[in-house]
């Protein structure tokens, strides 16, 4: 048997390393996680150093004090004064980022949400605090109290450690995101290929007649989309932690913070790579083997594509936590171990939980299709 499952498994990642489509997905995908996890620092930094000339042009309706002026002056705010109809169309032509309108004691903020906005926003309400603690101050002189005893009534002090940065675990989580789905498009096209993809072209039919057992057969070609996908994952890996380590140094985002997984989590990342690389080509192939033409296999592990990405996407914006009922259901697993194996709490008990339920899946989808393959239905369906 072993003879059986080693001779199919080289004629299968023969085919494969012969197939410049299969070597294309297999190794071009995971490089643009390089240029996803740049880009996106880059992007972040560009967001968070923002030049306050970008968003500090605020209209306002009304004459200003010369305490307000000097208030704005100092947070930063270059004032333009106009009427309120003045002030909406030079915002409408992007003359000036946000506009102050004002009846009696009310002031209104006018502009429509966007990046721009949320910082003009906060500048303007830095603004109005600053202006506010002024005339809260004058009253209280004004009526012989001292400033000093009723604003600073308490202090506070802050001794907030930083454990976390934000973008450090946003941008290892969406990386994972990305190497999820290169294994996942990696193993498509080698599962088509080795079953709807030789029965259109007949060779099944023939590989069939041999002295081979089905269970064999669908092993063998089974372990190659696994070594298929599984390289992907390694490759994408390994060019994650290169990425992380260059926008490390690159960007001041990650200021004090250590992007480089340290070895036992490089480990467990890896398998949880093995695990969701042998769940995910099994599935294909079941998928595949159901089809009678390379295209209908396409067509019908699209939807799979989605399905593997989804839970993962959700779980990553809803900010989800492993738990170990959550480390037992497929896809979300991968997804909130990784999460944990990157903070550094890696859970033993989550990742046996995660090996073995994957393990137990794979089994039932191997034992479904190899009784397919020993129906004619696998030929003639």
């Amino acid at each position: 048997m072993k003879n059986n499952i080693w001779n199919i498994l080289k004629k299968e990642i023969r085919e494969m390393f012969r197939d410049k489509k299969s070597l294309t997905m297999m190794l071009i995908l995971p490089l643009m996680i390089p240029l996803l996890v740049i880009g996106m620092s880059a992007l972040f930094e560009a967001q968070t150093n923002k030049s306050a000339s970008e968003y500090n042009h605020i209209g306002f309706d009304y004459k200003m004090s010369a305490v307000e002026k000097d208030i704005a002056e100092k947070v930063g705010i270059k004032v333009i004064h106009g009427e309120k109809d003045q002030l909406r169309e030079k915002y409408k032509r992007d003359e000036i980022d946000l506009y102050i309108t004002r009846e009696g004691n009310k002031y209104t903020i006018h502009g429509e949400k966007n990046d721009t906005t949320i910082y003009a926003t906060a500048l303007v309400e830095t603004y109005f605090s600053s202006y506010k603690e002024y005339l809260q101050s004058e009253y209280l002189v004004n009526h012989h109290v001292s400033p000093e005893d009723v604003v600073n009534i308490i202090s506070v002090d802050q001794k907030v450690i930083e454990t976390e940065n934000f973008f450090a675990n946003y941008i290892t989580n969406y990386a994972f995101l990305f190497i999820v789905m290169a294994i996942t498009v990696s193993a498509t096209y080698p599962a088509t290929d080795t079953t709807a993809g030789e029965k259109e072209r007949g060779t099944l039919e023939t590989l069939l007649t041999f002295p081979v057992k089905s269970r064999d057969i669908i092993v063998g070609k089974f372990l190659s989309v696994s070594l298929s996908s599984f390289i992907t994952g390694i490759i994408s890996l390994v060019l994650t932690m290169i990425s992380l380590v260059i926008a490390n140094d690159m960007f001041k985002i990650y200021e004090k913070v250590n992007l480089m997984l340290p070895l036992e989590s490089f480990v467990f990342a890896i398998v949880v790579i093995i695990a969701y690389s042998l769940l995910i080509s099994g599935l294909c192939i079941a998928i595949a083997s159901t089809c009678k033409t390379f295209k209908e296999a396409q067509s019908a592990l699209t939807p799979l594509t989605f399905l593997s990405f989804f839970p993962s996407f959700i779980a990553f914006m809803t900010n989800l936590e492993s738990s170990t009922l959550l480390s037992m259901i497929p896809f979300l697993n991968f997804t909130l171990l990784f999460t944990d194996i990157t903070s550094g709490n890696i859970n033993y008990l989550n990742i046996l939980l995660m090996f073995i339920s994957t393990i137990i899946i794979i089994i039932v989808i191997l034992f479904i299709i190899i009784k397919q393959y020993k129906s004619e239905k696998v030929l003639f369906n």
